[in-house]
């Protein structure tokens, strides 16, 4: 089975996705599915709307420019953090989902036929009532039952339990 060359957290390919889909994810159409950070977003458009009042009219009743525009670069910032990890959650998601289906595709089994031979099959070829053996380190091909011997299996990438 083939493996991912690059199966960090920091991919660039998956960061550079993540990056575009928070600046795409501030439309306020998509930003109203999460209450909270679309009224953060909220807040920091009229912080931007006040900022350009300070500076066409100088008027410095709401405080400084210099202060309400730190105000507004954190506002922002945390809009824009909180789509950034939103979007590479969605990304390692999607590209988690894709790895199970390849690995269901691709995964080797050692099909076990009546006669006692075995082969080595693609997974997909597997049907319901065949037997196939297993070994410590092997992937397990297809659901089942363990009719012989004893294991401790692995289910996590499947379960997201980061214990077996």
């Amino acid at each position: 089975m083939k493996r991912n060359k690059n199966n960090s957290l920091f991919d660039p390919v998956l960061l550079r996705r993540s990056l575009r889909a928070s600046f795409t994810k501030l439309d306020p159409r998509q930003m109203i599915k999460n209450p909270i950070m679309f009224t953060v977003e909220a807040v920091t458009f009229a912080m931007l709307l006040l900022i350009v009042r300070i500076a066409v009219t100088g008027d410095t009743s709401q405080g400084s420019l210099l202060y309400n525009l730190v105000i507004f670069a954190v506002l922002l910032l945390t809009v824009l953090f909180a789509n950034f990890a939103e979007a590479i959650a969605e990304a390692r998601g999607r590209a988690q989902a894709n790895s199970l289906r390849k690995t269901r595709e691709e995964t080797p089994a050692k099909r076990i036929e009546p006669d006692g031979q075995s082969h080595i099959v693609s997974s997909s070829e597997l049907k319901q009532g065949d037997l196939f053996e297993c070994v410590a380190g092997d992937t397990v091909a297809a659901d089942g039952e363990i009719v012989e011997g004893l294991a401790s299996i692995d289910e996590s990438a499947i379960t997201g339990e980061s214990a077996p």
